[in-house]
C-alpha cells in the first residue's frame, strides 16, 4: 500500500463556508474528479472486489483522495497535516431498484462541538435522483438519536439529496443523519466511503474574511433548520465555528454559562448588521 499518513496544502473554505459547514453538517464538491479518473475507478470497481487496492493506486490516491478541492475543503476544517485512516475505504454499491434505507448514524458517533473527523463520499459516476443517492437531514449532527428511535422515520421536511454528477465528492460530520435514497431505475451506483483525521489543535489559519467578528456566527439571517427551534441551532453552529477557530472558551459567558451574545457585543455585526441582545435591552 502506499505510505501516506498525513498531508498538507492550502485551506481553501472561507469563514462563511466553514459556518455553513458547522450548521448544515455537510458540504457537496460537486465534478471535482477527472472523467478519465472517474472511468478508471468505476472500470476497477468492476474487476476488484477488494476496494481498498484503490489506495495502492498513485492516480487514485492524487486524484481522488488528495483532490485539490477537497483536500483544500479537508484542511479548511481538519487543520494542517491531517490523516487518512488508510487503509479503510468502502464501496455501497447499488445496482436494482428499492426503498429507501432507514435513516441512520453510523456507528461510535460522537456528540458536540469537536470536529476531529470527516466522513467523506465519492461519485465515480453519474448519480441522479434515479440510482437512489445518498440523502442527507441538514443539521442532524446536532441531534441526539439512537438507532432504536431512527429508523421508523419516513421522511423529513429539509432532505438534501447529494445526487450531483460523476466525480462529486462530499464531506460531512460524522454522526449527520443519511440514508440511501429510494432508487427507481437499475443502474450501478457506486459510492464510495473513506475518513480524514485531525492531528493538530484547531485553529482560524482557513481564508478569513475582514472585519467579521466571531459573534457573527450567532446571528447569521440565512438559517434555514426545518427541524430544530432556530436559537438552538444557531447556538450549536456557533459553538462548533468557535471551537474549529481555537476560542472555544469564548463561546459562553464566564458567569452564567449564556451564549456570548447574551452578555456582550461590539458595535453592529460588520457582515447583516444584527445587534445582540444584550445592546437592544440596554437600549
Amino acid at each position: 500500500m502506499r505510505e501516506m499518513r498525513t498531508h498538507d496544502c492550502e485551506a481553501t473554505l472561507t469563514d462563511s463556508e466553514v459556518m455553513d459547514f458547522c450548521r448544515e453538517g455537510y458540504l457537496v464538491l460537486e465534478a471535482v474528479v477527472p472523467e478519465e479518473i472517474n472511468k478508471r475507478t468505476c472500470e476497477f470497481l468492476l474487476q476488484n472486489e477488494r476496494t481498498e487496492q484503490l489506495l495502492e493506486e498513485d492516480w487514485f490516491v492524487d486524484n481522488v483522495i488528495l483532490n485539490a478541492q477537497a483536500a483544500g475543503a479537508v484542511r479548511s476544517l481538519l487543520g494542517s497535516n491531517f490523516k487518512l485512516t488508510m487503509p479503510f475505504i468502502f464501496n455501497h454499491l447499488a445496482q436494482e431498484p428499492m426503498e429507501p434505507q432507514a435513516w441512520h448514524r453510523d456507528g461510535s458517533s460522537h456528540y458536540g462541538p469537536e470536529l476531529d473527523s470527516l466522513q467523506v463520499f465519492y461519485y465515480p459516476q453519474d448519480t441522479p435522483v434515479e440510482l437512489g443517492p445518498t440523502e442527507v437531514l441538514p443539521g442532524s449532527h446536532f441531534l441526539f438519536g439512537g438507532f432504536s428511535h431512527m429508523d421508523h422515520y419516513r421522511n423529513f421536511k429539509g432532505v438534501v439529496s447529494t445526487a450531483a454528477p460523476a466525480g462529486s465528492i462530499f464531506l460531512t460530520v460524522y454522526p449527520v443523519w443519511h440514508r440511501r435514497g429510494k432508487a427507481t431505475s437499475a443502474g450501478r451506483r457506486n459510492l464510495l466511503k473513506y475518513w480524514y483525521t485531525r492531528t493538530v489543535a484547531p485553529q482560524r489559519d482557513w481564508v478569513t474574511e475582514p472585519g467579521l467578528e466571531l459573534a457573527h456566527a450567532y446571528h447569521r439571517t440565512d438559517f434555514n433548520i426545518d427541524h430544530r427551534e432556530t436559537h438552538r441551532a444557531m447556538d450549536d453552529t456557533a459553538e462548533m465555528f468557535y471551537w474549529l477557530c481555537g476560542e472555544h472558551e469564548k463561546c459562553r459567558a464566564w458567569s452564567n454559562n449564556l451564549p456570548v451574545y447574551y452578555y456582550e457585543s461590539s458595535e453592529s455585526c460588520l457582515q447583516c448588521g444584527h445587534e445582540a441582545a444584550a445592546r437592544k435591552a440596554r437600549g
